[in-house]
């Protein structure tokens, strides 16, 4: 048995593209993380954390791995897309269709991610 310890996101400027995925989580900057670092994390109460790495080479290819989040405090998934489209994620694929579904999201720096319908939602269609 393993025990995941971080998920790891290349990227060509980690600082900024962690601190895009902090205000789009609320999660914080590492402790002592500055503009320039190489590395810079994002802290969860519990592993897995969220680490952003500098690589020298661009995203070329879709994703083989990728975040699904969805709203909370409230928000639902079609509210959650929009204040992610006002933080500067762009969308890729809309696959909302007849209340269920998700929408596939760019971040600044052409990762994926997939935004799902959140937890009362999903509760409210079983």
């Amino acid at each position: 048995m393993i025990e995941i310890h971080a998920v790891t996101i290349d990227c060509a400027d980690p600082y900024k593209l962690a601190s895009w995925w902090s205000a789009a989580t609320g999660l914080p900057l590492g402790e002592g993380d500055q503009p320039g670092d190489d590395e810079v994390m994002l802290r969860t109460e519990h592993d897995p954390f969220l680490l952003f790495i500098r690589v020298p080479e661009g995203k070329s290819v879709k994703n083989r791995v990728h975040l699904d989040v969805n709203g909370t405090e409230g928000r639902s998934r079609d509210q959650e897309v929009e204040r992610l489209l006002g933080l500067g994620a762009t969308i890729f694929d809309d696959r909302r269709e007849n209340g269920v579904g998700w929408v596939t999201m760019l971040d600044p720096e052409g990762n994926e991610f997939c935004v799902c319908r959140s937890q009362a939602e999903r509760a409210l269609s079983e």
